[in-house]
């Protein structure tokens, strides 16, 4: 047991501090991250004054299983669907940022006489703000649904996954201990590789497994077998050559779209608080306050480097972007910190023993510094926004009132544009699974069938009997069908369009030829590549068939979350057989608008409606006044019976739709008034109504502003409009 002992006594002592810590900061409503910080700084070797730990290897531990449990629970709250609706407002923010903020933290550290090695992770760290500090600063200054926050916030997806990214490609350089491009472009490539294998993998599998063994599950179980997935790939990222934190955070992303993911996070959640509370203290204990006197002007420099740096990129790229000055200026300021991902890029520099042990003392003062003023940036972001804005010239305002009302005019998607992504979408991923089962093939199979009669054929055939289904969809599945037929009419895009099609099938015939070639000699791989395609053609439309079956089941698991969170029903709540179920008020639903006095549900289906969600807010017993909207949450009371009509109900009420029919795009747009044909027209006489599908709600005229015009207002050049309507429409129209 005495091994044990300075183990138990060192988490004691941690768990103490930081408990302590946590009462502490909760009470002066600071952040818990920096009472973690300051408790690990008590705990630690450097602070006499206290019990100091006395095993750091088995901290060094804790922490590491710290870091991974933590990026588990990032990825259980990210999602790679809301990266791609983020769009490219929030991408052109991230990206001007995180570039302008490495350059410059890799500048400051050089010019401080920093290695190369420590400036490289300097600018990293520094170009990474924190989710953690942003968002409890949002909560409770209560400007959590304004605009700008979800500017932020959308900053903040994207910021995720090129951290990791960013991790990566570190761990490359150190590894490598040289720049090569070519090695980084290798890496890149190896890393997206990777990434979209395991990520339609895990989705193909997990939550099959998952909705399979469901009726079996008890907490505990469904604990563990979430923390058994992460070490899994855990191990399976640090096996192919990439940090452990991506498997946890990829793992925690695939089961973040599935039907089970809140459930997972609420009981991950105590893990991630112990490990995570470690992991804070662990990197307090490396304060050294003499070293931070020592290097005190290294601090203060990174501090408003920091503060200054990354409100001022951050702002330019929302300017970029196309948003307003005072909604730039908001979220830049907001983005004004380092944090919890700073610590963990810090982490990888020690443990790859690239960087110096000054490094990380230094950027934990300088996040801690910035944690302080992160709020008061926030808080005083909108003063400060109107200050900017009345003290710049008209003219420069003016300017960026235009640029912005052009960069949010999104232009008509082309034909062209909407092929190529659809046949990018198709192409690179079938290719990744298929090189992927080549590979697995001659590392797996052809050893075990080499040595037999006729094993290499029987290898042949078995992994393309398997690939068979991916290949036909490489080569002959059509996409993009309705754009492709437009095209098809006009001469001069026929020709590429058999080009892309040829490329396609010469990729199909190349990774045939490419798995043949690996379990035959050329001479026989290429009558079998001839017998292949024969019987490729020969099969199509079982093998059309069966691509798609495969295809629904992963578009099923894909957006299972979403499918089931409108049938989610809860256990019964009363001794009698009625019990409770959840539904949701489809957008397309013609009830919609009219109240509960009006619908009598209770009267002709004996439901009742137990309560309303909208939004944030909860209606509680509604009475019968109260109207039902699109999207409400309702939660309905009756028996199995009533509950199955109720939903027939629903399903009657909702208008059908054409499955070609594109939903229109409902946007706010600023247009500058070029047209000519509207000059000398009232709004009514002009039709932008009509035109638009949409409504004038406000009018700019030589500088004045004019909210919900009259419809008799003349219109003149260079006026700029504000008008709600479809976003294709509005294009067309700023387009004539």
């Amino acid at each position: 047991m005495n091994h044990l002992e300075p183990l138990i006594a060192d988490l004691g002592l941690i768990l103490m501090t930081a408990a302590v810590a946590v009462l502490l900061f909760k009470k002066l409503k600071q952040p818990l991250v920096l009472g973690y910080l300051i408790a690990g700084f008590l705990a630690g070797n450097h602070f006499d004054f206290f019990p100091s730990v006395t095993d750091m290897k088995s901290v060094e531990v804790w922490a590491e299983i710290g870091v991974i449990v933590l990026l588990f629970s990032l990825g259980l709250e990210f999602s790679f669907k809301k990266l791609m609706k983020v769009g490219g407002t929030a991408s052109i923010t991230t990206f001007t940022q995180i570039i302008t903020m490495c350059i410059l933290g890799y500048a400051v550290g050089r010019w401080m006489d920093w290695s190369t090695m420590n400036s490289i992770f300097l600018g990293v760290i520094l170009s990474i703000s924190s989710t953690t500090i942003i968002l409890k600063s949002f909560e409770e200054l209560g400007v959590k649904t304004q605009k700008f926050a979800g500017n932020v916030i959308g900053v903040l997806i994207v910021q995720d996954i090129v951290a990791i990214l960013m991790m990566v490609l570190l761990a490359t350089i150190a590894v490598s201990e040289h720049f090569s491009g070519w090695a980084l472009v290798l890496s890149v490539f190896k890393l997206l590789f990777f990434l979209i294998l395991w990520f339609l993998g895990g989705i193909f599998i997990i939550p099959t497994i998952l909705k399979k063994i469901k009726p079996l599950l008890t907490d505990e179980m469904l604990l563990i077998l979430s923390l058994s997935l992460c070490f899994m790939m855990v191990m399976l990222a640090s096996a192919v050559g990439f940090s452990p934190a991506l498997g946890a955070f990829i793992m925690g992303s695939i089961i973040a779209e599935t039907t089970q993911a809140e459930h997972i996070e609420h009981l991950v959640k105590p893990v991630k608080d112990l490990f995570g509370a470690v992991f804070f203290v662990s990197v307090g204990m490396l304060i050294d306050p003499h070293t931070l006197y020592a290097h005190a002007v290294p601090v203060i420099v990174l501090a408003v480097v920091t503060i200054l740096g990354q409100s001022i990129s951050a702002t330019f790229g929302s300017l970029l972007s196309g948003q307003p000055l005072k909604e730039a200026i908001r979220t830049g300021m907001s983005l004004s910190q380092i944090g919890e991902f700073s610590f963990i890029i810090a982490t990888l520099g020690l443990t790859l023993q690239v960087t110096s042990g000054i490094l990380y003392p230094i950027v934990v003062a300088v996040s801690a510094i910035t944690t302080f003023t992160t709020p008061f940036m926030i808080q005083y972001s909108l003063p400060f926004s109107e200050y900017v804005s009345k003290k710049l010239p008209r003219k420069w305002n003016k300017r960026i009132e235009r640029y912005s009302a052009s960069a949010q005019a999104i232009n008509t998607v082309s034909n062209w544009k909407t092929v190529i992504n659809a046949y990018l979408i198709q192409v690179v991923p079938l290719s990744i699974i298929i090189v992927a089962a080549i590979v697995l093939s001659s590392r797996f199979i052809l050893p075990l069938v080499r040595d037999f009669f006729l094993g290499n054929a029987l290898g042949a055939l078995l992994t393309l009997v398997l690939l068979s289904p991916f290949l036909w969809a490489l080569s002959f599945r059509r996409v993009a069908v309705e754009q492709v037929d437009i095209l098809m009419t006009e001469r001069k895009s026929r020709g590429p369009l058999a080009m892309l099609f040829l490329i396609r099938v010469l990729l199909s015939v190349f990774f045939i030829g490419l798995l043949l070639n690996i379990f035959f000699s050329p001479k026989i791989a290429f009558f079998a590549l001839v017998l292949s395609i024969v019987i490729y053609l020969l099969f199509q439309k079982k093998l059309h068939i069966q691509y798609h079956k495969i295809e629904d089941h992963f578009l099923l698991n894909l957006h299972d979350r979403e499918i089931s969170k409108s049938k989610r029903s809860r256990s019964d709540l009363s001794p009698w057989d009625g019990h409770m179920a959840n539904f949701e008020i489809a957008a397309e639903s013609n009830i919609a608008g009219s109240t509960l006095k009006k619908l009598k549900i209770r009267e002709q289906l004996g439901i009742n409606i137990a309560s309303i969600k909208r939004g944030e807010i909860t209606i509680h017993i509604p009475n019968a006044n109260e109207r039902l909207f699109p999207g409400d949450e309702i939660a309905v009371i009756g028996t199995d019976i009533q509950v199955q009509e109720f939903k027939k109900y629903l399903d009657l009420h909702e208008i059908s739709l054409s499955p070609e029919r594109v939903e229109p795009d409902i946007v706010l747009r600023q247009i500058e008034l070029k047209n000519h044909l509207f000059h000398g027209k009232s709004i009514k006489e002009s039709q932008l109504r009509e035109k638009t599908k949409g409504l004038v709600v406000g009018i700019e005229k030589k500088g004045k502003r004019i909210l919900n015009p009259e419809s008799t207002i003349i219109l003149e050049k260079d006026d700029i409009l504000w008008i709600v309507g479809d976003r294709k429409l509005l294009s067309d129209l700023v387009h004539d």
